[in-house]
C-alpha cells in the first residue's frame, strides 16, 4: 500500500477507517488538548484539524501519524495486518541487511508553490499550535525534520527537535546534548561559524519516523528511507543552505542557528510528562527563506504524559534488540519499551550463568537504550513482554531486590530528566533488573500454575462462543 506524500498518506489512513477530522478549534491550546485526549481514547486514530480559529480553511495541521501499529506498518511499507512481532522482526531484517538508496535531486517540486524571502516571511502565518497551557510560546516543530551537514565530514543528517516560533522571521532549535545535529553545531560554532540549516514541519511520515530514530553516525537517513520506501526520496538542493529539502515537504524553512545570537527557549512540555528543562538561553535561527504548498499542513506529534502500551516504542525496540544480538547476546524472545525511553522489558531463555545480566547491561547501554533511559528488566522467555501485568509479575515474584537489582552510575542523560536537579543535569543512573528464575535452581524454581497455553487455546476453540 505504496503512498507518495503526506496527502496521499492521508487518503489511504482515511480509506482504512483511521482518520478522523476536526473542524473548528483555536491553535490556542485547544488542538493540544483535543490531541491528549484522543490519544487516551479506546482508539488512537490519526486527527486532521481544518478550519483552525483565525486562520483560511485547507491551514491544517495533522497529529498522531505513528500511533497505531496499523499506521506504522503502513508508514514503514509493511503489510498493514502484521502483528508487533512480525513488525519488530522485520524491522530487525532490515537494520541487518540494509537497503540504502540515496536521495534524487529534482530541480522543482510542490513544495515551491508559496515562497517568501526577507521581509514577505511570516512564521505565523500558518496555524502553529500553542500545545500545553504552560508552554513558553507555540511550537511548530513537534513532528519536524531538521537537516544538518557535518562540516567536517560532509554527510547530511536528519533529525526532530522541538522548534518555538519567537517571531515572524526567529525560531529557536533546541537540540540535546550528544546529538547529531548538536555536534553539527557545536563544529560549526568552535569556528564562530553559523550552522546551516533546513527544517521541514510536513513530510512524509518516514522521514520523521526516522529522524527521530538513531541510524549510525556518518549515515545519512534519506538513504535508509529509500531502501524502505524502494525507491529514492526526491529532494531540492536549497538555495540559501545547498541542503537537500524534501521536494513534496508541504512547509520548509531555510536558515541559519547563530554562535552569539540567543533568546530564551521553553519551558516546553516533553514526553518524559514535565517541564523538566525549564527555560534557558538558546542560539537563535534566523530564518532566510519560508516554501509550502498551496493548502499547508503542519504534521504534530506533541508530547503529553507516556502513553501506556508499547506500540509507541516498537522501532526502538527493534534496534535495542538488534544492538544486544550484534554485541553476542543469544536467545533473545522478545524487547518491548514503555514510557518513553525510561522502561525497557527484554525476555530471553536462559543458557548460561550471567546471561541475565549481560542481556540487561547491553539493553541500558546499548546507543538506542542509552540515552535518558531508567529500567532495563529482563524476564524469562515465558512472560509475554508486551503485557505489563506479567511484567509486573515477575517482579513480584522472580527478584529478590537485594540480590537481582543492580545500578550503573553516571549514564547519558539530559536536560528533559525531571529527577535530575538542573544544575546537575548531563548524567543519571540505571536500574538492571534480573527479574528471570534463578539460573543455580531452574530446575528447581516453584512451578506455574494455570492452565496451559495449549489448554487454553483448546477450550477457546470449543467453548469461546459462550465467552464473547
Amino acid at each position: 500500500m505504496q503512498y507518495q506524500d503526506l496527502r496521499d498518506w492521508i487518503q489511504k489512513v482515511e480509506q482504512f477507517g483511521e482518520l478522523k477530522t476536526v473542524q473548528g478549534a483555536d491553535w490556542n491550546l485547544e488542538i493540544g488538548a483535543v490531541t491528549e485526549v484522543a490519544a487516551r481514547g479506546e482508539t488512537s486514530n490519526a486527527i486532521l484539524f481544518d478550519n483552525i480559529k483565525g486562520y483560511p480553511a485547507g491551514h491544517r495541521v495533522l497529529v498522531g501519524m505513528n500511533s497505531s501499529l496499523k499506521r506504522q506498518c503502513l508508514t514503514t511499507n509493511l503489510p498493514l495486518d502484521y502483528d508487533r512481532m512480525q513488525f519488530i522482526h522485520a524491522w530487525k531484517n532490515r537494520l541487518n541487511h540494509p537497503t540504502l538508496i540515496p536521495p534524487r535531486v529534482v530541480n522543482d517540486g510542490p513544495l515551491f508553490e508559496n515562497v517568501f524571502d526577507g521581509k514577505d516571511i511570516d512564521l505565523l502565518s500558518l496555524p502553529v499550535p500553542h500545545w500545553h497551557e504552560e508552554d513558553g510560546g507555540r511550537y511548530i516543530g513537534t513532528a519536524d525534520v531538521t537537516i544538518t551537514r557535518d562540516p567536517e565530514e560532509g554527510w547530511v543528517n536528519l533529525g526532530c527537535y522541538r522548534v518555538r516560533v519567537h517571531n515572524r522571521d526567529t525560531l529557536a532549535l533546541y537540540m540535546s546534548p550528544g546529538k547529531h545535529a548538536r555536534n553539527h553545531r557545536q563544529k560549526r560554532f568552535d569556528k564562530q561559524e553559523p550552522l546551516p540549516v533546513a527544517i521541514c514541519f510536513g513530510q512524509d511520515p518516514l522521514l520523521f519516523l526516522t529522524a527521530a530514530k538513531q541510524v549510525p553516525w556518518g549515515s545519512s537517513e534519506y538513504d535508509y528511507v529509500g531502501g524502505i520506501r524502494e525507491e529514492a526520496v526526491e529532494v531540492i538542493n536549497g538555495e540559501y543552505t545547498v541542503l537537500p529539502i524534501p521536494a513534496f515537504a508541504e512547509v520548509a524553512i531555510e536558515g541559519e542557528v547563530l554562535p552569539n545570537e540567543q533568546k530564551n527557549e521553553g519551558p516546553f512540555g516533553e514526553w518524559t510528562g514535565y517541564y523538566a528543562s525549564g527555560e534557558r538561553e538558546e542560539p537563535v535561527l534566523k530564518v532566510k527563506r519560508l516554501m509550502h504548498r498551496n493548502h499547508p499542513i503542519i504534521t504534530g506529534d506533541p508530547p503529553f504524559r507516556p502513553l501506556p502500551g508499547p506500540d509507541y516504542g516498537l522501532i526502538r525496540s527493534a534496534f535495542i534488540w538488534d544492538y544486544m544480538e550484534k554485541a553476542g547476546v543469544p536467545d533473545i524472545r522478545g524487547v518491548a519499551c514503555y514510557q518513553g525511553r525510561f522502561f525497557t522489558a527484554v525476555s530471553i531463555k536462559q543458557r548460561y550463568p550471567g546471561h541475565a545480566k549481560q542481556a540487561g547491561v547491553i539493553a541500558a547501554q546499548c546507543h538506542t537504550g542509552a540515552y535518558l533511559g531508567r529500567y532495563a528488566v529482563v524476564v524469562d522467555d515465558d512472560i509475554d513482554v508486551w503485557d505489563m501485568n506479567d511484567i509486573l509479575w515477575a517482579l513480584c515474584t522472580r527478584v529478590d531486590p537485594v540480590q537481582d537489582i543492580d545500578f550503573i552510575r553516571r549514564c547519558w542523560s539530559g536536560p528533559l530528566d525531571p529527577i535530575v536537579p538542573r544544575d546537575k543535569k548531563g548524567f543519571s543512573s540505571r536500574a538492571i533488573v534480573d527479574a528471570c528464575r534463578p539460573y543455580e535452581w531452574l530446575k528447581d524454581f516453584p512451578h506455574v500454575s494455570g492452565a496451559s497455553s495449549d489448554l487454553k487455546k483448546t477450550v477457546l476453540d470449543k467453548f469461546g462462543k459462550y465467552l464473547s
